[in-house]
């Protein structure tokens, strides 16, 4: 199948995209950079637009709402929370929704485009710098997300994603200065790429599993802070399509509450969710293999 094909990405694929290897180099190098133009200004900055992109943006956005369909929001949330996740530099939503569409359905297998089990530094950053699955265009991966090629917006913000993050790096020039610019692009960005790669490398190696998945997915506690929730790697896999990943009260999962924040709000409906007292007084076979209890919506 042409899908695994463009799944099997292994480390034995020595083809650097130079494109994306440079500009992740001096995106690193701004961050060091950044260093010397500290302020405390420019650090609540970065903050605050790291949780943008990686909260609104990866978690809510591409991740539980578009990826998975967890629950459903009006058109003009849904293009809002995009454009704050192109700021992640991660891609367009299409290029990223077919990546992790492809990953579940290959999941730690032949196929995976960032398995742990073809190397550690692989899983993390390799399959980026020199994978295949990012760098289709837009018209071979629709067939993977046939729900976003129809939508002209997410094709058109696929094509020009980095067109939010040049507006974002010119207003925070304007209104902040060099310190602005460095921390709340450079720095803020570096971190957020190295978080969301650690739920492809890390929660495939360390942590603990509360479910017997056919995957090597764990719940991690630091990744779960630095990724707003997206850490608790195994509840998801277990449960794709809910858009809760934190199960119980000590589970932190930011993105869940913002999720709950727009429902209280009116603007999400249709929530799929799992609760985990149910899924322990009858546990059914699911057909990923894992040991779950049906889907349970809002």
């Amino acid at each position: 199948m042409e899908l695994e094909a463009i799944g099997r990405n292994h480390a034995g694929d020595d083809q650097i995209n130079w494109v994306t290897a440079i500009f992740m180099g001096l995106f690193h190098v701004g961050a060091i950079a950044a260093l010397f133009f500290f302020t405390w200004k420019a650090f609540f900055v970065a903050c605050f637009l790291w949780w943008v992109s990686g909260s609104l943006g990866i978690g809510m956005s591409y991740h539980r709402l578009l990826t998975h369909r967890g629950y459903k929001t009006p058109k003009w949330v849904e293009y809002f929370l995009t454009v704050c996740a192109t700021l992640a530099l991660e891609g367009g939503p299409i290029f990223w929704v077919a990546t992790h569409r492809i990953h579940h359905k290959y999941s730690d297998q032949e196929g995976d485009p960032h398995s742990p089990i073809d190397g550690t530094w692989w899983a993390h950053m390799g399959w980026i710098l020199m994978g295949k699955s990012m760098h289709h265009d837009t018209t071979t991966l629709a067939r993977y997300v046939p729900d976003l090629a129809k939508d002209k917006f997410h094709v058109w913000l696929t094509k020009y994603h980095y067109v939010p993050m040049i507006v974002l790096g010119v207003i925070l020039l304007a209104i902040g200065g060099l310190p602005f610019l460095m921390w709340g692009i450079f720095v803020r960005t570096v971190v957020g790429l190295h978080a969301t790669w650690m739920v492809n490398s890390i929660t495939h190696m360390w942590g603990s599993r509360r479910f017997t998945t056919r995957d090597l997915s764990t719940n991690n506690f630091l990744v779960a802070i630095l990724t707003f929730g997206e850490g608790w790697h195994n509840n998801h896999h277990a449960h794709p399509t809910s858009a809760r990943h934190g199960l119980t009260w000590y589970e932190v999962d930011l993105n869940w509450y913002g999720i709950w924040a727009l429902k209280t709000l009116g603007l999400a409906w249709d929530i799929r969710k799992v609760n985990l007292t149910e899924i322990k007084q009858g546990l059914v076979a699911a057909p990923n293999g894992a040991l779950v209890a049906p889907q349970f919506t809002d």
